[in-house]
């Protein structure tokens, strides 16, 4: 099979041949037609440390191409999103329903299969498994619970775009922070997850919906996703425009979409005493947070939550995303602003360096 390989670390991606293995119990290897490019990719390639030779990509969608034993909720031809996450179902968190917490899902953060396997390889030399599912080769191989079974009807661009950005800026709203009807909300950051967020407070009836991004063509792109006020931090104090749009108080929920430091800083300082800042956005391992004294933070009680991906479990969460955008409530097509085929990966990459667009979506098919 063709995948866009990164061989080592900070280095440009190149097309390889890559041998992937038949599925083993509880596995199905997927034919991957599309695949998003997010954040969380580019943070790996561009690390000077990352485990390589490695497939990234983890927002896809495909069609199954083989089904391991013991595997009876998906059969040869099924159409599937593919999610990071492919939780066992018996351990501590997934029987509390945290599924985003489970330890054997955690193996997407060392290149492998959850039974430590690594199903593909290159001249006989092992080749990772990216971010839980590799959607950057035309196979790849997933826990049959990561593979969430769609209607053909259902465009597979579509459905790849919901695996990472709408789960994870949804659920982020939904799920994590649980956005009441009426609430004030600040979204940091309006990549593919930030405008995602949005959408979330949208659809939880936010009242008004601050979105900041120094980036005009995202700040105004985020109005037709359901922002209200759009704030250039690049010549605004983001903080002092929200506080002073409150009356004082601050906005009850704020959102670091970007994945930084200081945003998640400026939330707890947006946030009203009792507000809740949630960590969407994956930081760099050198950012780091500093917060008010302890007794300060006690008496404002002020939250300051993490997120996981939304804290979606993604059997549940696809098919309701899937819903709410039949019915129109959800918006799939417009966050898709490039469609690009694998091979330029390279140049996808550089845009997201520049923050062009919302979300590239390689086509593999």
């Amino acid at each position: 099979m063709r995948a866009a390989l990164l061989a080592s670390p900070a280095s440009p991606l190149v097309m390889a041949d890559v041998q992937c293995v038949d599925p083993g119990p509880g596995q199905v290897r997927v034919r991957v037609t599309h695949c998003g490019l997010c954040h969380s990719d580019l943070t790996m390639i561009d690390a000077p440390e990352s485990l390589t030779p490695i497939i990234l990509g983890h927002e896809a969608a495909g069609i199954v191409d083989a089904v391991g034993p013991g595997v009876g909720t998906l059969a040869e031809g099924d159409h599937v999103m593919l999610s990071p996450f492919g939780p066992c179902g018996v351990c501590y968190w997934c029987v509390r329903g945290e599924t985003t917490l489970c330890a054997s899902a955690a193996t997407m953060f060392m290149g492998t299969m959850p039974d430590g396997s690594v199903p593909f390889s290159v001249d006989g030399q092992p080749v990772y498994r990216g971010l839980g599912v590799a959607g950057f080769g035309e196979l790849t191989m997933v826990a049959a619970s990561a593979a969430v079974k769609i209607d053909p009807d259902v465009p597979l661009e579509v459905a790849a775009v919901i695996g990472c950005a709408i789960q994870t800026g949804v659920g982020a709203v939904l799920n994590t922070a649980k956005v009441e009807e009426g609430a004030t909300v600040l979204v940091m950051g309006l990549g593919g997850v930030g405008m995602s967020v949005v959408q979330g407070a949208r659809l939880a009836g936010a009242s008004r919906i601050f979105a900041s991004d120094p980036v005009a063509d995202r700040r105004n792109a985020s109005a037709a996703f359901g922002a209200t006020d759009l704030v250039d931090p690049a010549d605004t104090d983001v903080v002092a425009h929200v506080q002073e749009a409150t009356n004082g108080i601050g906005v009850d929920y704020a959102f670091d979409a970007a994945g930084a430091g200081p945003l998640v800083e400026a939330g707890l300082a947006a946030t009203r005493n009792g507000g809740t800042t949630v960590m969407v956005g994956a930081p760099a391992l050198e950012h780091s947070v500093t917060i008010n004294p302890a007794v300060v933070h006690l008496i404002t009680e002020k939250k300051l939550l993490g997120c996981m991906f939304g804290g979606c479990n993604s059997q549940r969460e696809v098919p309701r995303l899937l819903s709410l955008w039949q019915n129109g409530r959800l918006d799939l097509e417009p966050m898709i602003t490039a469609r690009r085929p694998i091979h330029e990966i390279n140049a996808g990459l550089d845009d997201l360096r520049s923050s062009i667009g919302i979300r590239t979506v390689f086509d593999l098919s």
